[in-house]
């Protein structure tokens, strides 16, 4: 019974999470057994039988493939769990996996998920993903975890936006997690109304307890329902390669969103090389919420990617009425410090057939380099996000938040150069600065093309105050309106975001905080339309303009 192991991370529990119901494996390593078998048995526990001088051999090599588990690779006989038992061993004794080379690893629907806490190297496998029959649709494929807990703060009861410092001393710096449950942010209007999130946030705190300048508080919190601390793992752990095939779900066109994925929830995690694909999207299936799918942890970087966004169904939304569902191959939560350099999507990045890409939440620090993808887009908030050297497709830039929105040396396609999410109140309490990019709006029938949209009624409670951007920086941009129709007539600064401001009798009961100064050099259109401020001058009378004398 000596070499009888648990392993305490990979428990079976199930955990209620906002709702959704999260598994993680269990497995028993017998070291002791005369050959190597995993099997299920009849209580779904994972059973590693193993001989010991073949795991000692395994181990003086520092890496464990596959098919030392006993995983075939044909692309016909389910290996999903000695895929799951090769990782439980390499947790076990810190040793790097790696696929086996050409193999065709076949991932059925069960209810299992290999833990990734080593380097692992899928190399050129591939991964045929069947989702056309799963037990648990929330059930991740891998997922990224660190060993290190998460460590509840009990002697913090409020804190304040901006607050600098917290009395805390630690021995290393962390990422805090914290919640009001009793405050509610993100209420959200139109299609696919709610009633609002509760109030959270994450920042980093360094081990003197000061408070990141890059990751500040963005709330005030008078009352502190839950505060954790998670490790940040010093060491960075490497994934590699692999070509990842989803065959799509086949369930109806409703929001009952599929996580079979990679979850990345570790700190300080490189992705390199991977291509993921989707194949047998029909005329309906239910969304995706992310191949990619980073949350709770930070410094996590993507690079040399390939994604592929998921087909647009349609369903009827919470106001009663059709809307688009959103699916994304790639999406970012509670997380900072996130990049992806160098990475492209399969399909047209202008065919409005397939949703975003990309989605993210309650996140700072977000940025693309070298990127070619479909859009970039934060839902319930981002403070502080980067575009540089890339392009975007037809759903170009989305965004609420604060902070800093920095694009360079882009180009972006889209109805807009910037759209600001009216579901959210087109709040952006920050600086939107553009350097050095082309903006080429999608062909409609419309007379006016404006580069900031949005819209706010000013009589919806959003859970919080709605901003304009405070200042925004144009310097040396291109508009390519060559595409446009015979109807199109202007171009505008902003669109007109509430078309009930005509004169000063109109009273919002929930203010709509107005741009103050807009700087405008080197502009220029390849039509020679002149740029005008909107379409509802009144509107916008008091923004300060800048322009350079040309």
């Amino acid at each position: 019974m000596k070499n009888l192991l648990i392993l305490p991370f990979l428990i079976l529990k199930m955990i209620v999470v906002t709702g959704q119901i999260k598994l993680e494996s269990l497995a028993v390593i017998n070291s002791t057994a005369k050959s190597t078998k995993v099997y299920q048995d009849k209580n779904g526990i994972l059973k590693i039988n193993v001989n010991h001088e073949y795991l000692e051999k395994i181990k003086r090599k520092r890496f464990i493939r596959y098919s030392d588990i006993g995983a075939i690779g044909n692309g016909t006989s389910d290996d999903l769990a000695f895929i799951v038992a090769t990782h439980a061993l390499a947790n076990q004794y810190g040793i790097e996996v790696k696929a086996d080379d050409g193999a065709n690893y076949l991932i059925g629907g069960k209810e299992m998920t290999a833990i990734l806490a080593t380097n692992t190297d899928f190399r050129n496998a591939t991964f045929i993903i069947d989702d056309t029959e799963v037990e648990n649709r929330f059930a991740s494929i891998f997922e990224v975890k660190s060993q290190l807990k998460p460590i509840l703060i009990d002697t913090i009861k409020s804190l304040r936006k901006h607050q600098k410092k917290i009395d805390l001393t630690l021995k290393d710096d962390c990422l805090v997690s914290v919640t009001d449950t009793i405050v509610r942010r993100y209420i959200r209007y139109g299609l696919n109304q709610n009633k609002g999130r509760v109030q959270t946030d994450i920042f980093i705190l360094n081990k003197n307890g000061n408070i990141d300048s890059n990751t500040p508080l963005i709330w005030d919190f008078d009352r502190v329902t839950n505060i954790s601390r998670l490790p940040i793992d010093k060491t960075t752990l490497v994934i590699n390669g692999g070509r990842f095939v989803t065959i799509a779900n086949k369930a109806p066109s409703n929001y009952t969103y599929y996580s079979r994925n990679i979850s990345i929830k570790r700190s300080n995690v490189v992705v390199t090389n991977l291509e993921h694909l989707i194949e047998g999207e029909g005329s309906h299936g239910a969304p995706y919420r992310g191949f990619i799918s980073i949350s709770d942890c930070s410094n996590v970087l993507v690079k040399d990617c390939i994604f592929t966004g998921h087909k647009t169904y349609r369903t009827i939304g919470n106001a009663r009425k059709p809307v688009s569902m959103g699916s994304y191959d790639i999406s970012v939560t509670r997380s900072i410090n996130v990049s992806f350099i160098n990475c492209r999507q399969t399909n047209d990045i202008n065919d409005n057939r397939y949703w975003g890409i990309f989605a993210s939440n309650y996140s700072k620090n977000i940025s693309f380099d070298n990127c070619i993808l479909s859009r970039f887009d934060a839902h319930m908030g981002v403070y502080n996000a980067t575009i540089r050297n890339s392009t975007l497709g037809y759903m170009g830039v989305n965004a609420i938040g604060s902070g800093n929105f920095i694009i360079e040396n882009s180009t972006v396609r889209g109805r807009s150069l910037i759209n600001l999410r009216s579901d959210y109140g087109s709040t952006w309490e920050g600086t939107f600065t553009i350097r050095n990019c082309i903006f080429v709006p999608t062909k409609r029938k419309s007379p006016i093309i404006s580069l900031f949209s949005g819209s706010n009624s000013g009589f919806h409670d959003f859970g919080y105050a709605c901003y304009m951007p405070k200042n925004i920086i144009i310097d040396q941009l291109h508009i390519d309106d060559s595409n446009q129709n015979d109807a199109y007539k202007t171009i505008a600064i902003f669109s007109d975001f509430n078309p009930k401001i005509i004169d000063e009798s109109f009273q919002e009961n929930f203010p709509y905080i107005k741009t103050e100064k807009v700087i405008l050099n080197n502009i220029s259109v390849s039509s020679d339309k002149k740029l005008v401020v909107s379409e509802n001058p009144f509107m916008f009378r008091k923004v300060k303009i800048e322009r350079d004398k040309k």
